[in-house]
């Protein structure tokens, strides 16, 4: 549906236009994921797509379609390329709150280790709520564009894992690393780390929340939850 609903969107976009001179502006969320196995490094919104997944194959199809419907029809779409995006609401499915989540229950005593496959892997990490802003700032431009929508700078798994354990006051974290085997993927991704300059230029772009802000938000959050039993708190987002 990653790809198939985005053309099925932009359809009824035209059929709008033809009933009733109605022209919404669209934001494609692209994916980092698309870049795949990565040519080169940092990568722009012009980077050769080579995807590692189905998702990031569903991704890469929306991606070309949005263009396609903006360059062939004059569809009002701009694609956000968006890289790695966090917050306390990421789904437990998610190797980050995977990790923030297991990092708070050892902090609190109710858990002992951490399971992991690769933790070489590298990602360009930001806060969802920089994202959106960013989305927000390209819907409001009066031209169409791509935007690769990243801080710049990647960090591995790893380092995402020590900062965690930091957050929380866990001093014998990495010792608490267990590999297993059966979490490595058929097909990673070594790297994506994104060119976030025509972001900066033509929107004014810039994210408010570091890497480490962006671990310590989530570690928080999670740390409240199993201390409060509350899920889902308004609070976890401040």
């Amino acid at each position: 549906m990653n790809g198939l609903a985005v053309l099925g969107l932009l359809e009824e976009v035209l059929a709008l236009r033809r009933a009733s001179g109605y022209e919404p502006r669209i934001l494609q969320a692209s994916s980092s994921e698309m870049f795949g196995l990565v040519k080169e490094l940092p990568q722009h919104e012009g980077s050769p797509h080579h995807p590692r997944s189905p998702y990031a194959t569903a991704k890469s199809f929306a991606h070309h379609t949005a263009v396609n419907y903006r360059e062939s029809y004059g569809v009002f779409v701009s694609t956000a390329i968006l890289f790695n995006h966090e917050s306390p609401l990421r789904p437990r499915r998610f190797v980050t709150r995977k990790v923030t989540a297991a990092v708070a229950a050892i902090a609190l005593g109710q858990q002992d280790t951490l399971s992991l496959g690769r933790i070489d892997v590298r990602r360009d990490w930001g806060a969802a709520s920089d994202y959106v802003e960013a989305m927000r700032l390209a819907l409001g431009r009066d031209v169409a564009d791509d935007y690769c929508i990243a801080p710049g700078v990647s960090h591995s798994l790893e380092d995402f894992v020590e900062a965690a354990f930091a957050a929380a006051g866990v001093t014998d974290g990495m010792s608490r690393i267990v590999t297993d085997p059966a979490l490595l993927r058929p097909a990673d991704v070594p790297e994506t780390r994104g060119d976030p300059r025509k972001a900066e230029n033509l929107l004014g772009w810039r994210p408010r929340r570091s890497f480490a802000e962006v671990v310590d938000w989530m570690v928080r959050a999670d740390l409240d939850r199993l201390s409060s039993g509350r899920e889902e708190d308004p609070a976890y987002l401040a």
